[in-house]
């Protein structure tokens, strides 16, 4: 299944008839993408269900509709266990960035890190899920795909938000402030921390 977030309302792609029942469930050959992303934008249902026999083939159909942006991201822990947190446009967030021509998805997470939150000494432990999410960008409908790794650091020095890409903060949050940073974020981001 893959799970797109169009202003945090959740599109499901499924091959699963499980969710059958409910009225937000589409046979993809009954409508078509382009409405179901109207539904989407016009907040129609709290979660949306496109189904088909065939998901490799749904998921490239529907990626068809976009401009493709990739990126790459951390969840990073330091030695106290704790989970570092930018927060951006009044949300908190987990530092991540696009990944530029001809760089690896690793070395961009890295690189995103260390620009975001001023930390070194990062380590990749393991691949995480891909995140999905469309936005508009020059007036066109992007859809990002972000590959996350979970890093740990033991850098112990001061935090410095990349003013220029809106961050005003970074902090290594404990288990407590997560709880609560994870009701004032993305609903992409919270999937990391609930699987």
């Amino acid at each position: 299944m893959y799970t797109i977030f169009y202003n945090e309302i959740p599109i499901l792609l499924t091959d699963s008839l499980n969710n059958s029942s409910e009225d937000s469930f589409f046979y993809k050959d009954d409508i078509t993408i382009e409405s179901i992303i109207e539904m989407a934008k016009r907040n129609r249902f709290k979660d949306i269900f496109l189904y088909d026999s065939n998901l490799k083939g749904l998921w490239k159909e529907f990626k068809w509709f976009f401009k493709i942006e990739k990126a790459a991201g951390g969840l990073v822990k330091n030695q106290l266990g704790e989970t570092l947190f930018v927060y951006r446009f009044d949300k908190w967030d987990l530092p991540k960035g696009k990944i530029e021509k001809g760089e690896s998805k690793t070395a961009a997470a890295i690189r995103e890190v260390e620009e975001e939150c001023s930390v070194n000494g990062l380590r990749i432990e393991k691949k995480l899920q891909k995140t999905y999410h469309i936005f508009q960008q020059n007036g066109r409908e992007t859809l990002k795909i972000t590959h996350w790794y979970l890093m740990h650091t033991d850098y112990k020095g001061k935090l410095k938000p990349q003013l220029e890409e809106g961050i005003t903060e970074v902090v290594f949050k404990n288990d407590d402030d997560v709880k609560s940073a994870l009701e004032n974020t993305y609903k992409n981001i919270k999937l990391l921390f609930h699987n």
